[in-house]
């Protein structure tokens, strides 16, 4: 195995959207409900997929009239929703850059609040060689297409990659185009994963997250 490709959401950056919407509801219950109410999965999903930030609020305020006004200002609040990084990745990830492994991501992500992520995680504009993100190329996992792009313009071959992602449906996607692909459940067992396939010493050993 030559490369490493990672998802990002729930393996590098915790993701917690109803964070952006505690203004708007007393508490998380209701949040929950709005979010179910509004399809937000749903709604996020075409975001993610290149749909613009205007034509998604006009969308939902068709559907949902004044329910949707709380996704008005998401953009503007993602910011809150990727404050904690995932336990014990980062390192994980450090070693393998220390360790000259080529990284690469490729990531369900909407153009509008992607410069939140780098502005929040600076690391991701030089620890990767390159990051599709799906929002800017109109193309979502588990498509094949956009395993396929990061390939093509990185010129690489999907035998030679190792694709790691926390959805199930994603490392089949990566495993469809011909990669190796492991599903993360966190940094242990990945680091676990990683040492059988040859890719990780037992440096990372001393490093374990805590339960």
């Amino acid at each position: 195995m030559k490369n490493i490709v990672f998802d990002l959401g729930k393996v590098l950056i915790d993701w917690q959207p109803e964070l952006a919407f505690r203004d708007y509801f007393a508490g998380p219950a209701e949040i929950a409900a709005w979010m179910r109410r509004v399809d937000f999965d749903g709604w996020n999903r075409l975001q993610d997929g290149g749909r613009s930030l205007g034509d998604g609020l006009a969308a939902a305020r068709a559907q949902f009239g004044d329910d949707a006004l709380p996704l008005e200002t998401y953009v503007q609040r993602f910011p809150l929703t990727i404050t904690r990084p995932m336990p014990g990745t980062w390192d994980l990830i450090e070693l393998l850059d220390a360790s000259e492994i080529p990284l690469f991501a490729i990531t369900n992500w909407s153009a509008d609040n992607w410069p939140a992520a780098v502005a929040q995680y600076p690391r991701l504009g030089t620890i990767f060689r390159d990051i599709v993100v799906s929002g800017q190329v109109g193309m979502l996992k588990p498509e094949p297409g956009i395993y396929e792009l990061l390939l093509n313009r990185n010129g690489l071959q999907a035998g030679d990659c190792l694709f790691i992602d926390d959805l199930a449906e994603n490392v089949r996607g990566a495993v469809a185009v011909g990669m190796k692909a492991v599903r993360f459940t966190g940094a242990d067992a990945l680091s676990d994963q990683l040492e059988k396939l040859g890719l990780l010493g037992p440096r990372y050993g001393d490093m374990r997250v805590s339960p």
